[in-house]
């Protein structure tokens, strides 16, 4: 669904703002299929736009027979740079990690508690890929690493370990990045070149909503549920 590049923007500048409802029913409305197509037993939010998207996709998620929630790590990944005297980002050319992997919430096993798992790599939205490719590759590293480090008669033992990948909003722009053919990929909503503001950027919650509900297409383009009950 590409109608974003029909948005004018309630003041003009062509932005997309989305309200938490909005983000909130992008996920549910995608959640059935993450869940029948990979099942994830562990996320990882890529800080910090990842980090609610992940928390609502885990109340979809949520199983009755998994005793335990999908456990959610997080790593901070860097691209975008301010750009001087304005609020808006642009895009940077080299991923920064801030902040990677806490093996030891992992369990016993720390690291190798990787191994075997089905892994959805969370993020709000895949602008170049940079960001997701760089995450992709780092993780595949460490998968790689943890699994050199066992015997052939241990790594056996573990199922092969998949990667997915979710975002709320995929932009249908030339993408920078790549993703492995293998990697599963799931987006909320597919977008047109357009600058998204999230709720979670704004410090006047109440302002971005007024200007959210404001835009002229609001009602015809604001997502609509399609989930009832438990996906």
């Amino acid at each position: 669904m590409g109608h974003a590049e029909q948005i004018q923007g309630a003041v003009g500048d062509g932005h997309l703002r989305v309200t938490y409802n909005d983000v909130h029913i992008l996920i549910g409305n995608r959640a059935k299929q993450i869940k029948a197509e990979f099942d994830p037993d562990l996320m990882i939010a890529i800080g910090g736009g990842g980090f609610f998207p992940a928390r609502v996709l885990r109340t979809f998620l949520k199983s009755p027979t998994r005793k335990a929630n999908i456990p959610i790590q997080a790593i901070g990944l860097s691209l975008y740079e301010a750009l001087p005297s304005s609020v808006e980002e642009t895009i940077g050319t080299e991923v920064i990690r801030t902040q990677w992997l806490d093996f030891s919430t992992l369990g016993h096993a720390g690291g190798i508690g990787l191994l075997g798992k089905r892994i959805l790599i969370v993020d709000e939205v895949d602008d170049s890929r940079k960001t997701l490719s760089y995450a992709v590759t780092e993780l595949l590293k460490d998968i790689e690493k943890l699994t050199a480090e066992l015997s052939p008669e241990e790594a056996a033992t573990h199922p092969p370990t998949q990667i997915a990948v979710f975002v709320v909003h995929n932009k249908l722009i030339p993408k920078l990045g790549e993703l492995p053919a293998n990697v599963a990929y799931f987006s909320g909503e597919d977008i047109g070149p357009v600058w998204v503001e999230y709720p979670w950027e704004s410090p006047d919650i109440q302002q971005h909503d007024q200007l959210a509900f404001g835009e002229p297409d609001r009602e015809a383009t604001a997502p609509k549920p399609v989930y009832f009950g438990e996906v």
